[in-house]
C-alpha cells in the first residue's frame, strides 16, 4: 500500500516530507556557505571584508600591552572591567553623565562608557589601578586617604582620574578651578566639599613631590 505522501507526490501535491527535506537541504547549504566564508572556514586567513573589525586587539593599559578579544561595539569601560579585570573603573549611568568610568587616554580624562575600545588602539590608557608607581601612592590617592574625601566611594576612582588629569594641566589650581575641572563627575552622596578638600590636598602633595 502506498504511503499518503507518495500518493500526494504522484498527484503533484506538496507533502510534509517534501517540506522537511527542503528545509534540511537549505540548512545544509547555508551552513556550508557560512563555513566557507566565515572565520574558521576555507576563507580563514584571508583579508577581512571591507568594514569588518578585527576582534583580537592589543591595548596599552597601565604601561602593559594587553591582548584582548573585543566585540565591535564594546566600550572601553566594559573591556577594562570584564575582560581585563580592572574593576576600579566603575559603570554608573553608562551614558556619559556621572563620570564613574573616567580613565585617562593619552593623559586626557575620558568617559570609558562612551568610547569604543577599538578606537584606543595605539593610545596610552591609564586606570586608577595604574596611578600607583613602584609601591608609592599617587598624590591623588594619598590625598584621598589624608582627607577621607568620599563617603561610599563608588565615584572615587572616576574623581581620582579627573583630579590626575587636572593636576597634569594645572598643578596649582584654585578651589573654584578644581570645582570646574571636576564638574564632569557626580557624587551620589553629595560629598563635594570633602572632595574639593581632597583635590586641594592632592595639588599640595603634587607640588611637594615635584
Amino acid at each position: 500500500m502506498l504511503q499518503p505522501d507518495v500518493i500526494e507526490s504522484r498527484r503533484g501535491g506538496f507533502t510534509r516530507r517534501k517540506f522537511v527535506k527542503g528545509v534540511i537541504a537549505a540548512g545544509a547549504t547555508v551552513s556550508a556557505t557560512g563555513y566557507l566564508f566565515r572565520e574558521g572556514g576555507l576563507a580563514a586567513g584571508r583579508p577581512s571584508a571591507q568594514g569588518a573589525v578585527e576582534r583580537m586587539v592589543t591595548l596599552a593599559v597601565n604601561g602593559r600591552q594587553r591582548r584582548v578579544d573585543v566585540m565591535k561595539q564594546e566600550t572601553l569601560a566594559m573591556t577594562l572591567r570584564y575582560k581585563l579585570g580592572l574593576t576600579g573603573t566603575k559603570l554608573g549611568c553608562d551614558r556619559a553623565e556621572c563620570g564613574a568610568c573616567t580613565v585617562l587616554i593619552d593623559g586626557v580624562a575620558h568617559y570609558g562608557c562612551s568610547i569604543l575600545t577599538h578606537s584606543v588602539r595605539g593610545r596610552d590608557v591609564v586606570t586608577v589601578e595604574g596611578l600607583e608607581q613602584d609601591g608609592r601612592l599617587h598624590p591623588v590617592q594619598q590625598a584621598v586617604l589624608d582627607e577621607g574625601g568620599f563617603q561610599c566611594a563608588f565615584c572615587a576612582p572616576g574623581f581620582a582620574m579627573s583630579m590626575t588629569a587636572m593636576l597634569a594641566e594645572n598643578p596649582n589650581p584654585t578651589r573654584d578651578e578644581a570645582a570646574l575641572a571636576l564638574s564632569g563627575n557626580l557624587c551620589r552622596c553629595g560629598d563635594y566639599d570633602k572632595i574639593l578638600n581632597t583635590a586641594m590636598r592632592a595639588a599640595e602633595l603634587s607640588r611637594t613631590r615635584a
